[in-house]
Order: C-alpha cells, then structure tokens, then sequence
C-alpha cells in the first residue's frame, strides 16, 4: 500500500458501500476532505481504480487555480470524451436571458444522464475548491438530482484552517442527507515509523525514524517526498539522523513538496508560516534567558495568546486568525507544542523548508517587525535584541538602547558569546562617537578575551581614536595596555597610557594618578620597564604621596615587600591603612588587588580572600583590566597557600591558557605543582613539556613556572634539571628587584637540590641567605621554610635545633599564634582554640604545606641522633596531615621517613573518623557537648594538658580547626554526642580499636 493510501482503509469501504447503492440506482456524493498533502488525489485515484474495476465509467476533472475563469472548465473536464459533447456544450455562450432548463447546463445534465443510460457512473472530481464558480452551481444542482440515477459522485476538497478565511465549500447549500463526507486525517506515528523502515530497505536507526515521523508532520505527500530523498542515499552513507537543515538533504524533493504546500495554503498564512519559523529559531535562545530569571513569559515571547499576537504583528496578518491556525497546525503534526508550550515546527528540517524559499530582505523585514513588538509589549531586552541580530540596521535609538541592554544581560550572566552578539550589532546602529567608543571598548575587551588577540586590539585601538569623555577615555587606555602587555609590548602599553595622560587628562589629577598605577602594574611584563616606573613611582611619593594616591602607594607597599624592605606586620598596617581611604572607583581595583596580594603574601589569606571577592565584585568582566587577572591570580595563590590541590585542579581557568598568550600563566604552575603533590606526575610531565620556554618574553608568571617546573623535576628524580630551572628562576627575580622569598622560594628549592647533588657549601650558602631575608619578612610560612633547609643543610644537634624551631614556629601559624611569640609551646595552643572560638589570632594562618615537610624533616634530623621515639611521632603527624591535605607525594616522604627509621607501615588510615582513638573520641564528644577543657578534665580525672593535646589530635584528624565543628564532623563520623555520653556503637569501637590507640 502506498504511503498516500495508508489508513484509508475505511474511506475505500465507504466509496465501495456507495458505488454498490449507485449501481442500484440511487446515486449520491461522498466528499473527501482533507489538509494539503494528506493525499486527497491518491485516494481518489484508488476510488477511480475500484470503480472501474466494479464495471462502473468513471469521468475525472482535475481543478486548478489556472482554470478558474473557464465558465464550466471542470465539467467540460468530465464530459469531454463522451459521444454528443461538442453539441452539448456548445461553442458560444448562451444568450442573455435564457432559460436554465433550456441553456448551457441544461444541455450538460441531459449529456450526463446519457452517459448514465449506457453504464452506471463514477463522476470524480478533485480539489474542487479549485473548480469554476459556474462548475461548482452545476455539480451543487447535480448532486440534488442524482439520488435516482445510477452516477456516484466523489469530489475532493481542501479544508484546512488558513489565516485567510475560506470561501463556502460545495456542500454547504446541499442537504445531509444527499451528501456523505469524510475527512481525512493525518498519518499516525506508528504507520510512518512502519512505512520509514519498509521504504528505505534497509536497518535503520531508531533516531532516524524517529526524525522521519516527525519531519513528515503526519502528512503523507511530506513523508514520501522525504524518503524520495533519502531513498538515493547509499546504505554506507545514509545518515544516523535527519540533517537540521533542507542543503544536507539531497536530491531536494522535501523542501519542493513544503514549498507546494505553502503555495496551497495561500499567500497570507505562508508569511505567518514563514514568521513562525523564524521566531521558533530566535525562541531557544530565549527561553534558557528566561528560565534563568524564572520569567519564561516575558524572556521568550510568552504563550497563549501573546505568541499568537507576536506572530500576527510579524506577519502582517489578522491577529483574531493566528490561534485557530496554531492550533489546526498542531493538530495535524506540523507543529508541536515546544518548551512552554509554545508552538514549535515538528522538526527543524521542516522549520527550514518553510524558510528556504523566502528572502533575506523580507525575513529581516519580519524580524524587525517581531523586535517593535516585542517592544511595545514589555519583553525582555535580551529577547528584542534577539529578533534585532536577524534584521537589518533599523537606524533608530531604541535599537542601539535593547542591543547594549541585551549585552549588558549577556555579561552579567557570564554568556560572553552572546554578548559580543550584541555588541557587534549594536555597532551597526547609529550612535554618537563617544558613545561608539565605549562599545567598541567592551567589544574589544571581550573579543581579546574570548576570541583572539588579533580580533580585540584593532578594536580597542579604535576606541582610542575616538573622542569621548575622560573616564572612558581612561578604561579605553587601560584595555588596550593590557592586551599590549599580555602580547609581550609592556613598553608599547605604558607609552599608549602616558600619551593619554599628557594629551586629554589635564585637569583631571584623580584620572592622571590611575593611568600611572596601571602603568605601574603593566611594567611587571618587562622588568626593564618595571624598574624605571618603580624608581618614578618611588621618588614622587617621597616628594608628593598625594600624587601617587592610595593605589599607587599600595603598589610601593607591595613592591618592597618583594624587594625584602618590609617585614609583613609593617606591611599589612600600611596596605589596611590604605584601605581605610577614600578611593576613587576607577583607583579601587587597584588597590583592592594590591593589597590582596600583600595579604596573602603575609599569610593573612582570609583577609586576602575576602578583598578578592570585593575587588572582583566591583571588576566588569567586558572590560580588559590588569588587575581582573591579578586577583584571579591572587585567588589560586591563596589556594595554593593553603594546599587546596583538589580546588586548584577543580577550577576550569587554572588549567586552561590564557587567551592571546603562548607562554605559561600563574595559574597553570600552581596547576603543575597541585599535580606533583598529589601524585600525578605524568600529567604533571605532560603539561610542562605543553609549553616551550626557549625564547619566552620575560614575565613575573614565566617566573612561578620556572619554579614549578623545578618542583617536578627534583620530583621525579632529576635535581640537576630542577637546580637549572630555580636558579634561571631567581636570575629572573633578582634582575626585577624581587630578593624576598614570599613569591617564589628559589634559593631553599636550590639548596635542597644542592644537597641531593652532594653540594652541602652551596646549600648551606643560599640557605643561610634565605633565612636572613624570610627574617626581615618574618611569617611563619617563610621563616619556617628558611628554617628547615638551613636545618637540614646544617645537620647535626644545630641542625636539629633550626628544624624544631622551624616545626614550632610553623606549628604556632598553623594553630593561629602569632609567629611573634616563639617561647609559647605547642602543647599551649590548643586552648587558644579549645575553649575560644578557634578562629586564628592576628598574624597566623594554616601553614600546612609548609608544616608537613618541617615535620618531616624534624623527624629525618631525630632519627639522625637517635631519638627514634619522637622521630616517629613526628614522621606520623606528618602522614596524618598529609593525607588530609590529599598531599598523595609528602605523605609517601614521611612514609618513606618511617619505614627508614624502623616504623611499621600504618595499617589503618591517619586521618578521619577512624583514626580517633578512644580517648581522643570520648573527649571530643565532650568537647561538642559545649564542655571546656577544665570540666572535661574534672569529669574525666585527667590533666587539662592531656585533655588539651587529645583535643588538637582530634582536630588535626577530623580536618577542623574550629571548637564549632567538632559536632558536625562527628554526626558525619557517626558518631553520637549527647547529654547520656558514648552509646553502644561507640563502645563496640572502643573495643574494636582500643589496642590501636
């Protein structure tokens, strides 16, 4: 059965059940109906076929638009071949006046009912919409007087809801009871999904069937066209799954077959097709806008009523037609309600069909009409802009207003994509030149950003050129310097700021002083440059700071704190007093980056953590700005500071390359180190060997790789390799005025590399130089670095002595005391977080990664005397903290470090729950219980010092730092903690690793 004449089973039956009643002598009309293309002709044919074959005459008349204006053109059609019709219908037409019974259609009737005479009759008349109004009157007044007389007549008729009204059809002047009328329905799904896989011969998959049904819309001339395409594919090359658009899809019988089916439907409902295939394309996009605000109403064009009023004011057409057309076109398959509820094309290549024929110029022409009015209703900028990127320039104010409001969304949001969407656009629209500038800024800005390099300078270099008002002028000026300097012109940069200053910033000293301290911050690229802006930078502010300003002086802050001229507490208490001052907003970043990065430097990472957050709170992410970068910097040197290997390596930027740069960032040598300490040296290896660093330009960040790649080879074996690249590191450092370990450490790194190569003098020489300038910087983190290499390459009882001065004073960061009480014992600081609130004192903060190699060390230099006990314990603090911190390389050390000083391996895990002994459990749970530590020991009859050092045991396995914590991490141990003390399960592994504790 072919595709036209599946599920016409019940129509055949019909016309048989007539033709047999006709042959009978009582004669009637069975009218099929049916929308274009669900094969009204094919049936036809079949019912002319059938008749035949019964011994019936058929007569057929085929109508089209091309004949209308022929008076009797489809009867003429039906009688021409039989005997008498050049008598009967006559070369003239009949007089005025003249009698219907004795006229033209008088003498046609008489001509039928001779035919009838001879052999009872099938009259088959298609698309009879189509026919001649004098046709139609003759076939109407046939029909009445046909139910005695041995002639069947079946007609086809479209009756599809069009935009356009219809005119009446041929029965709406007969009686019921003269006509029997059946209308036609769309192919189900399950006979087009059988007739896809019978049709193409060959297995196909169940996506692609799937495509095919809904492509064909339940439309029988649709779907045979289709697989007429389909069906000269090669097996080998037939398609997973229909293609979204009619150019993949050869040799082009579906789009002719939609193109037919619009020409059918009529002018008007065509352009509302059209319309609506062009909004169901812009839709998408809106529709993820409006679900992130939760207003899908107004981000995506609405439902209902408002879709069908958007596409009416598209189309041009009448506003009351559009939702009974939606609806009937739902209906039949061809559309389908999408996310929403809206009305969606069945499938994308239909919607592409019905677009394939029409214009440019108009389409854009709609997409400017849906865009006014979406205006005049009320919706989403992002959405407006949306119809606006599709149509041409519409040269009006309100255009450029939505595209710019539209990216302005698109930033915020993070959708840089369809921001520079916008912006571009917005550039076609007319608008001022200052106003042009500053677009062109943000467009510039995000295209280095996201795109390339060489797309945004040309940009951001045009911005310069135009006039416009200082501020803008500034933040055009800092852009393009910053996308200069990242390219390795840190000389070209400053010189595009500095032109700026002397030409257009006169009057304006607030202005001036922020393309100095960005001048300042771009030098960093070139150390020549950097020293210059430096030695400037320097003597204006000991003449006049007021010159300088707050972010200029935060700079010189930060600049001798690398230069080893300021110790962190003098440092901190300018950059804090800096920040108790008025700043100028376009000054702000500046200083909140700068003092970021000197907090962190003094391990005061939560302050550090909290100015990032301001700083990027207040940064425009379109607009390309040296300190976005810096503070994002800031952000992985904080986690790097506090060993957070698995944050590092979870962030998306550390591991990615900076656009428009070859060489290696800051983040990816926090990312080679992440890798390293955690085991994973072959990616590690990997991303090294990704960058060439023969003839890099010089940069602070080429710097911080130097140094990681140094780590991974005295990691993995090679500390020859790793010596070349610390002191290639430092030579770099050195020659940009940065002596003072708290950036990169070079000298310990070197001097451990020094040792491992038998070198003990040149280790013991960079060593002590190192901890006479961690001295002067004087943190925990750096002055116990500098401690323990000067321990280890000193040896000994001093050795011995500088490692456990460099374990105490990191112990004391790590418990938050202050590095500048160094007589206070380990064993006295947990009651600082005990029986408080445990949150660190003014100069500490967690030294982990620092702590755990001093540990090591410790134990390494106790084993070396002797003292095996305490070696010990050292060495398995160390694996504790390593294996909470994920340090997969330090704890293997201290593993190492044991079994070499005769440990036995540790058999359960160092850290969690399940390390807590007994003791350490109960007093713990306790501790949750809001008791202190005298009561704790009262109840327990122990000494508070015991109590004390069960507690900071406790906290270092159950990786917390806070009293507060202890009853969550307990619940998530499960264990109980409550007013009745241990409970069962808590007894049961008491018992079970008592011999443990």
């Amino acid at each position: 059965m072919s595709v036209a004449l599946r599920e016409r089973r019940e129509e055949l039956e019909l016309v048989a059940a007539e033709a047999e009643r006709a042959r009978a002598g009582a004669g009637r009309l069975v009218l099929l109906r049916g929308a274009t293309g669900t094969g009204r002709t094919a049936l036809l044919e079949a019912v002319a076929e059938q008749a035949e074959a019964a011994g019936m005459r058929v007569l057929r008349a085929r109508c089209s638009p091309d004949h209308t204006s022929v008076p009797f053109g489809a009867v003429f059609q039906l009688l021409a071949h039989g005997p008498g019709f050049d008598s009967a219908a006559g070369e003239e037409p009949d007089p005025p006046g003249t009698p219907p019974h004795r006229g033209r259609p008088a003498r046609l009737w008489r001509l039928l009912r001779s035919y009838a005479d001879d052999v009872p009759l099938l009259v088959a008349v298609d698309d009879v919409h189509l026919a001649d109004e004098s046709s139609r009157r003759w076939l109407v007044e046939a029909v009445r007087r046909i139910d005695r007389l041995p002639v069947l007549m079946v007609v086809t008729e479209r009756s599809q809801y069009d935009i356009d009204p219809p005119a009446d059809g041929l029965v709406h002047a007969l009686s019921p009871a003269l006509v029997r009328t059946r209308t036609l329905a769309p192919l189900s799904a399950g006979s087009a999904a059988e007739l896809v896989r019978s049709a193409l011969g060959r297995p196909v998959p169940a996506e692609l069937v799937d495509d095919c049904v809904r492509a064909g819309a339940g439309s029988p001339l649709l779907l045979r066209a289709l697989l007429d395409d389909l069906g000269g594919t090669a097996a080998e090359d037939a398609p997973a799954a229909l293609p979204d658009n009619c150019a993949a899809l050869y040799p082009g019988s579906y789009a002719a077959a939609v193109s037919w089916w619009l020409d059918s439907a009529g002018p008007t409902t065509t352009e509302v097709a059209r319309a609506l295939a062009a909004l169901d394309d812009d839709e998408k996009a809106d529709e993820k806008a409006g679900e992130k605000d939760g207003d899908s109403a107004s981000g995506g064009g609405g439902h209902g009523d408002a879709d069908a009023e958007l596409l009416a004011r598209t189309a041009g057409a009448d506003p009351a037609r559009v939702p009974g057309w939606l609806t009937a076109m739902t209906g039949l398959g061809l559309l389908r309600p999408g996310p929403g509820g809206r009305p969606r094309y069945a499938h994308p290549l239909l919607r592409d069909a019905v677009l394939s024929s029409w214009s440019g110029a108009l389409r854009q022409a709609a997409h400017h009409r849906a865009a006014e009015a979406m205006l005049r209703r009320g919706d989403r900028a992002e959405a407006v802009a949306g119809q606006l990127l599709r149509s041409a320039p519409v040269g009006e104010a309100w255009a450029t207003g939505v595209l710019l409001d539209a990216a302005d969304l698109a930033v915020r949001d993070d959708r840089s994509d369809d921001a520079l969407a916008f912006l571009r656009r917005a550039l076609d629209e007319p608008m001022p030149d200052a106003r042009r500038s500053v677009v062109l800024t943000e467009l510039g800005s995000l295209e280095y950003a996201t795109v390339r390099s060489t797309a945004g300078i040309p940009r951001l270099a045009e911005a310069m050129r135009l006039p416009g008002l200082p501020r803008d002028r500034v933040r055009a000026a800092v852009a393009l310097g910053t996308a200069l300097a990242r390219q390795g012109e840190a000389r070209v940069a400053i010189d595009v700021l500095r032109g700026l200053e002397n030409e257009h910033l006169t009057g304006h000293p607030d202005l001036v002083r922020t393309v100095q301290t960005a001048s300042a911050l771009l030098s960093d690229h070139d150390p020549g440059t950097r020293r210059e802006v430096y030695r400037w930078l320097r003597e204006t502010a000991e003449r006049s700071p007021q010159l300088v300003g707050t972010a200029g002086q935060a700079l010189l802050v930060r600049y001798e704190s690398t230069a080893g001229l300021t110790s962190a507490e003098s440092a901190m208490r300018r950059i804090r007093a800096l920040l108790a001052q008025p700043a100028d907003p376009l000054a702000e970043g500046f200083l909140l980056g700068t003092a970021a990065a000197v907090a962190q430097w003094a391990d005061q990472l939560d302050e550090a953590d909290r100015l990032v957050r301001r700083g990027l709170a207040g940064q425009r992410t379109s607009l390309l700005h040296p300190m976005h970068l810096a503070l994002l910097n800031v952000r992985v040197d904080i986690a790097a500071a506090r060993g957070a290997y698995a944050e590092l390596l979870d962030d998306p930027v550390v591991l990615s390359p900076v656009v428009g740069r070859l060489d290696p960032a800051n983040a990816q040598a926090h990312a080679l180190i992440a890798l390293v300490e955690t085991g994973h040296t072959e990616e590690a290896t990997a991303l090294a060997d990704g960058f060439d660093l023969q003839n890099p330009y010089d940069s602070w960040e080429l710097n911080r790789f130097l140094y990681a790649r140094g780590v991974l080879r005295a990691a993995t074996g090679d500390p020859a390799g790793a010596l070349g690249d610390f002191l290639e590191c430092g030579r770099h450092q050195s020659a940009r005025d940065v002596v003072s370990p708290v950036v990169t450490p070079w000298r310990t790194a070197s001097a451990e590399c020094h040792l491992a190569l038998g070198r003990p003098r040149q280790a013991l020489a960079l060593a002590e130089e190192e901890l006479r300038l961690a001295t002067v910087w004087n943190t925990p983190r750096v002055l116990g670095r500098a401690l323990r290499v000067l321990g280890t390459a000193t040896g000994g009882r001093r050795g011995l002595d500088l490692t456990d001065r460099a374990v105490r004073v990191l112990r004391e960061g790590a418990g938050g005391v202050s590095a500048g009480t160094p007589d206070v014992t380990p064993e006295a600081a947990p009651e600082a977080t005990a029986d408080g609130d445990g949150s660190a004192a003014p100069g500490g903060e967690p030294v982990e990664t620092e702590l755990i190699p001093a540990l090591i060390a410790q134990g390494r230099r106790l084993t070396a005397v002797g003292d095996r006990a305490r070696a010990r314990e050292a060495l398995r603090e160390a694996a504790e903290r390593a294996e909470r911190l994920g340090a997969v390389r330090m704890r293997a050390a201290a593993e190492a470090a044991l079994r070499e000083g005769g440990a036995r391996r540790a058999a359960t895990a160092r850290t969690g729950s399940g390390s807590l002994t007994a003791s350490e459990r109960r007093i713990a749970e306790l501790a949750a219980q809001s008791r202190t530590n005298t009561e704790i020991a009262e109840l327990l009859h122990l000494a508070r010092r015991t109590v004390e050092t069960h507690l900071t045991s406790a906290y270092r396995k159950l990786g917390i730092r806070r009293r507060a914590e202890l009853g969550a991490a307990l619940t998530d141990a499960g264990f109980r903690s409550g007013p009745t003390g241990p409970g069962p399960d808590r007894d049961r592994d008491r018992h079970r690793r008592g011999t443990q504790a």
